[in-house]
Formats: structure tokens, sequence, C-alpha cells
């Protein structure tokens, strides 16, 4: 049973402006998702199913689908803000959907075996793909044994702004603990931390493990987001801006015993396009990659 990636692609980047999962940073004109399809596909999966909305459905399937014609099975789900049980009264002002749990479970007509979540807009690096597709080999796909490939801070950072990122907390035997969002960490005088709600500067080591929303899960975890999903929905149907996150869901189910998350530390220096100033960098990385061979000068040639 070949594992499936799930990649989040509905949202569209307010700091970064436009459309950024399909800018080109390839020198062949290839988008950050072309190259995490490209790993996935090396480390053995089998389909990918996009999230996405409808403002970019067209562009996006006219931009993929034939790239991707005969290479790996390929799915489209719509993540849309009405996508919520009946008798649910939204708030008129809620423009974007529900988060990123809400966007995993539109997919659940789609994927019936282990996969694999994450950003469109975040370059993982191979050896995550790697990391996860030897884990799935090693799981029950019928059970409720999860992971995450996690990434050290200092290897995260953007040059141009603050980020927001979950620090884990793990255990001895690298499961996962909790998960605790962080925003506007930065590095200042080679120094990483945050500003805490009474605005104290706190400092968090290079090496501390985050969460870039790469994760891994089996079927059941759609069950868990369903059960979740109608109890969030019920306190913030009304409520313009509240969201369902994975991390919220993951560590709940952590705590009642229901999963464990094993965590996979990458060793990749992770980058994206969070501000505009990014896709320069990127589009140098990627240069630097394909310089060494790791990937070709044209993808899908």
């Amino acid at each position: 049973m070949k594992p499936t990636l799930l990649i989040l692609a509905a949202g569209i980047g307010s700091r970064y402006g436009g459309v950024k999962q399909m800018d080109q940073v390839g020198p062949s004109g290839e988008s950050i998702i072309d190259y995490s399809i490209y790993d996935a596909i090396r480390a053995g999966f089998g389909k990918v199913v996009f999230v996405i909305n409808r403002k970019i459905e067209k562009d996006f399937k006219g931009i993929f689908e034939k790239k991707l014609n005969c290479r790996i099975e390929t799915e489209y789900v719509l993540q849309e803000v009405t996508d919520v049980p009946p008798d649910f009264e939204i708030h008129p002002d809620r423009k974007k959907p529900w988060g990123t749990a809400h966007a995993v479970l539109v997919a659940r007509d789609k994927i019936k075996e282990p996969f694999a979540v994450i950003n469109a807009d975040d370059f993982y690096g191979a050896g995550a793909y790697e990391l996860i597709a030897e884990f799935f080999k090693s799981i029950d796909p019928t059970s409720n044994r999860y992971a995450m490939v996690a990434y050290q801070l200092g290897k995260t950072l953007s040059e141009h702004g603050s980020v927001s990122r979950g620090v884990c907390s793990i255990d001895h035997e690298d499961f996962l603990r909790k998960v605790v969002e962080h925003t506007k960490i930065e590095k200042i005088d080679n120094n990483i931390g945050f500003r805490d709600e009474e605005g104290n500067w706190d400092l968090l080591p290079e090496n501390t493990y985050v969460s870039m929303n790469f994760w891994g899960f089996t079927a059941g975890i759609f069950d868990f987001l369903e059960k979740g999903f109608n109890e969030f929905i019920r306190a913030n149907a009304y409520k313009p801006k509240a969201e369902y996150f994975i991390p919220s869901v993951v560590t709940e189910l952590i705590n009642s015993m229901d999963a464990t998350v094993r965590v996979l530390k990458s060793k990749d220096q992770w980058f994206g396009v969070t501000y505009k100033e990014d896709k320069d960098i990127t589009i140098d990385r990627i240069k630097e990659l394909v310089d060494q061979g790791i990937y070709p000068e044209n993808l899908w040639k």
C-alpha cells in the first residue's frame, strides 16, 4: 500500500501577497510544490491530493494536471467556509476556511491509506519524505500510530521578518508530548527568541525542534477530526476568525492516549516563501541543490 501526499494549498499568503503556491522558483519554472511531489514520488508515494480553494482551482489544475499526468495519481478537493455540519449559522464576516485540521478533514473521501500532510509553500527536503515513508512501512495502517517530521528551529527562520513556529516537547523515546505555538520568533544579535504576552524577550535554543506542519497519519485520524470539528464548530461557528488546527487535535489525542506521535528529526534545512523577499533566497538554494545533482535542472522533462 503506497502512501498518499496531502498538500494544503487553499490559503493565499497575506504577508507574501499573491498565490505563492504556484510561484516559480526552480530553473525550469518549478514551484515549491513541484519539488515536494518529486521528492514524494522518489520516496514511494503513490498519490497526491491537493486541498485548494475555488478562486485558484482553474489555474491550479491547468498547471498541475498536465505535468503530473502518468507520473502520479492526482486528486483535488475544495476547502470552503461552508464545509460545516448542517444547521450552523456562520458569521457573515467569515472569509477564510476553518484551519489546517479542517483542510485535512475535507479530504476524507479521497484517502483510505496512510498519508503525509504538508504545506504548499514549504520546502522540506528529500530526507523528510524518506523518513515518513520508512515510518509508514513500520506501522499497521489501521493503527493510530502517527508521526511528525520536526526541524531544528535555527534551520527554519526567515531573514526578512519574524515567523510562527510550533515548539515541540519530546520525550526520551522521541514521542511528541505537545506542540506550543509561538509567534514573532526572530533572530536578534545572534540570539533566537520571541516576545511573550508581557513583552519580555524569551530565548529559544537554535537546536529546539519545531513543527513545520509535516505530519504522517493513518486514515483513522478522520474519525477524530470529524468528532473534534463538530465540537469546535458548535463553539465557534459565529466567530469570524476561529480556526481548527492540526497541533490542537494531535495534542488532545496524545493527552487522551488515543494516539501516539513519533517525532522524526530532520537534518535538512527548511526554507520557504513566508515573505516576498524570501523568493530570491529560495531560488538560490534550489539552484545550489540542482548544481549538487540532488535535483535535475528540469524536474518533469
